[in-house]
């Protein structure tokens, strides 16, 4: 084996050394300075690791099972800020006299879950895909539980690994009969090969529906509910983002590589899941009173706007979803991030009724949630407006009666996200209680997260410089 070819795997080794450092600092760190050294020793890794993913070329290794196109460099960057975001905002909880003692256990889980990421957007091949959403998903199940003696949290984690398990054999047996009807798993081969034979159209059913569980599309999300609340805070930002990122990312990819010549069939099946997903996932969303289970069906829905990209035109489609991802790391990690520090502040409890009042006793957490929350409805100027322009445009792009209409019911099904997520504006600013939280200081990791997530929600939608990076990138497959 020629080992040279492990410099082309340039971001997931330095990922790796970041792991193998944060491992053994663990390890010998010891005394009262630990927290401080470990925590601030992770957050500058990850930013150097962003760095290095920014500067990152495409590459091939180990005869084309691992391909990173520009496009997939650029999701590393995105999905590495996501994971700094969640370690920065994780800091409060982390404190907790229970969580301190397992605070390399957190950043070492984080850690594998992103390198499994970055295998499973850089695979050419099926068999490095599978291994890569392995890597990432078994790491997930342990951040599940890591409140393990919570009663919602082991609950969380048993149906995490359940379905996953049941979505992973179900995408396994669907990659048996794509190999039985072309006999090779490269993804370049395999669209050479492939035709729209009764075991293909199989294959393709059972592999998108086990990809369906992990990015939680209608009818694969009865998991999400139950394993967002009973997951801690910093876990369910991450689980929401990051993983349904790369997910989504990897299916986008593989339908444009693989699936390429079955177009017709993927599209009927993807719009018909689409507007379920967004339908379902809405009035899910307006009965919720648990804050973790709301933003689960909010993710949900905001997971049926990301595919709506995948049946777009392929370089603008592929650009609409990345940077619906970047907009939506910034955003929904700003509400989680609000979340954690009121969670934490506030004995444990996420009831939408805790942050009534909110904005006479904190009103300046009560303000940067408002406009996480309008980003995430869709409302301008804020940048989730942009990018689900940017997403409704992809998909119009196929110039079909079906996608106009499709187009249609998801700009219909904006109007109740923008009341549900409004429920948690009235909740902070009309709403009375004799009781509201107590005003507080958030510490400086906190702050430090909404600086970020902001910034990202403010600024993201109006430069264009950022939309032309991931156009070039797109352009350059």
């Amino acid at each position: 084996m020629d080992y040279s070819q492990f410099f082309n795997m340039i971001p997931e080794a330095g990922l790796m050394a970041i792991l193998v450092i944060v491992f053994l600092a663990d390890l010998f760190l010891k005394g009262e300075k630990k927290h401080a050294t470990l925590s601030m020793l992770t957050c500058v890794l990850l930013v150097a690791q962003v760095v290095l993913c920014f500067t990152a070329q495409p590459a091939e290794a180990f005869a084309g099972l691992y391909t990173a196109t520009a496009a997939a460099q650029v999701m590393k960057v995105i999905l590495t800020a996501g994971a700094f975001i969640v370690v920065v905002m994780a800091q409060s909880w982390i404190e907790r006299e229970d969580v301190l003692r397992k605070e390399g256990e957190f950043y070492e889980l984080i850690i594998s879950t992103l390198l499994g990421m970055y295998m499973m957007i850089s695979s050419g091949h099926f068999l490095m895909f599978f291994l890569g959403l392995e890597m990432a998903s078994v790491p997930m199940a342990c951040l599940v539980a890591f409140d393990k003696y919570k009663k919602e949290s082991a609950e969380g984690a048993a149906k995490f690994v359940l379905t996953a398990t049941f979505s992973s054999g179900v995408m396994l047996y669907g990659i048996s009969f794509l190999y039985g009807a072309c006999g090779t798993l490269y993804f370049d081969d395999m669209a050479a090969k492939i035709s729209a034979s009764p075991l293909t159209i199989m294959g393709l059913v059972f592999f998108f529906s086990g990809l369906g569980f992990k990015i939680s599309l209608v009818p694969f999300h009865f998991w999400t509910a139950d394993t967002y609340q009973g997951a801690p805070t910093a876990v369910t930002g991450y689980l929401s983002v990051v993983s349904k990122g790369a997910a989504a990312f990897a299916l986008m990819t593989i339908l444009l590589k693989v699936f390429g010549p079955m177009v017709e069939y993927y599209e009927t099946l993807m719009y018909i899941v689409i507007v379920l997903t967004i339908t379902i996932a809405n009035l899910f969303a307006l009965r919720q009173t648990e804050l973790k289970r709301f933003m689960a069906f909010s993710s949900i829905s905001q997971a049926g706007y990301i595919m709506l990209a995948a049946v777009g035109n392929e370089t603008m489609g592929l650009t609409a979803l990345m940077y619906y991802v970047l907009i939506y790391v910034a955003a929904n990690m700003a509400v989680f991030t609000v979340i954690n520090v009121v969670e934490t502040r506030g004995n444990g409890n996420t009831e939408m009724s805790v942050f009534d009042g909110f904005y006479t006793t904190n009103p300046k957490l009560s303000f940067l949630l408002t406009l996480a929350l309008f980003s995430l409805a869709g409302i301008p100027p804020f940048a989730g407006m942009f990018c689900k322009f940017f997403v409704f445009m992809a998909a119009a792009q196929q110039g079909t009666n079906i996608a106009y209409a499709v187009v249609f019911l998801a700009l219909v099904n904006t109007v109740p996200s923008l009341y549900y997520y409004l429920k948690i504006v009235k909740c902070m600013y009309i709403n009375n209680t004799d009781t509201p939280l107590p005003t507080f200081q958030s510490d400086c990791a906190t702050r430090t997260a909404l600086a970020l997530c902001t910034v990202g929600v403010l600024l993201f939608g109006v430069c264009s410089c950022v939309y032309g990076w991931l156009v070039a990138a797109t352009s350059a497959m």
